[in-house]
């Protein structure tokens, strides 16, 4: 049987989704609780990998087992050996041709900003502090341009394993909320960085450090040096991946306007 499974974390603590031998990984902590629950060794395959400190809204993963348990059994059961900062929010038998990295038609990502002249107490693992005023509606027009497939190297970080630079982007928005600013993006996929090197510069926009146009000139550039600092971890979280409706799960993993 192949199960999805929609997980949600608290990144600040770990070194990453990824398993690793030299430090606590999300992945790592998820096989051991489902192992647990299974009787057997589970090995979880995820639909984005995510870096060290960066949060997990709804990942999904899928395994698969030959143990026989219902779906609140392996909810319960996984959580139950969990840590706090790591929950299983749901799960869903899927057919074995269903993979959760390769059946993902897009993947999100939320920035958050917390502009004031204060630091953060409450919410200090989950935002990016910016005591210099922005200007969101600036930093919105801006990211425009990042709209559509594009070479994506200026906002690529040097380790990126990834075959080549060309992503496309298919929503991307800024807004300010009282205190706190969000950059929400949307795409088929994306590069190691990407989405912290594109909030860097944002942040310069926004601090009217550079001019609207800027970004457009980055794009086209092509150069990583040029570009803004990679944004904290802490800000990030992936939101999660979409999928066709026909994969039977919850509607908030679906593409829009599905009806599983």
């Amino acid at each position: 049987m192949r199960i999805a499974l929609g997980i949600e974390y608290d990144g600040t603590d770990f070194f990453g989704w990824q398993r690793l031998t030299q430090g606590p990984s999300v992945q790592a902590k998820l096989e051991q609780a489902l192992s647990r629950v299974a009787a057997h060794p589970v090995e979880v395959s995820c639909a984005g990998r995510t870096d060290a400190g960066v949060h997990g809204r709804c990942q999904v993963v899928h395994f698969d087992t030959e143990a026989r348990r219902d779906m609140r059994g392996w909810i319960l059961g996984a959580c139950s050996n969990l840590p706090a900062s790591v929950a299983v929010l749901w799960a869903r038998p899927v057919l074995e041709s269903f993979h959760a990295r390769y059946a993902a038609r897009s993947r999100r990502y939320r920035y958050r900003i917390l502009n004031r002249p204060v630091r953060a107490a409450l919410d200090a693992r989950y935002v990016t502090w910016e005591r210099l005023p922005l200007d969101a509606e600036r930093m919105h027009t801006a990211a425009q341009a990042l709209l559509g497939e594009h070479d994506f190297s200026a906002f690529r970080a040097l380790s990126c394993q990834a075959a080549h630079p060309r992503r496309t982007i298919l929503a991307v928005s800024v807004r300010r909320e009282g205190e706190q600013v969000f950059v929400d993006v949307e795409a088929n996929a994306f590069l190691h960085h990407m989405v912290r090197n594109i909030v860097g510069s944002l942040l310069m926009i926004g601090r009217h450090e550079q001019s609207v146009e800027w970004m457009a000139e980055l794009l086209a550039g092509c150069d990583r040096q040029v570009a803004g600092p990679t944004a904290a971890a802490s800000g990030l979280t992936f939101v999660g991946p979409r999928y066709e409706a026909h994969w039977g799960l919850p509607q908030d993993v679906c593409l829009p306007g599905a009806d599983p």
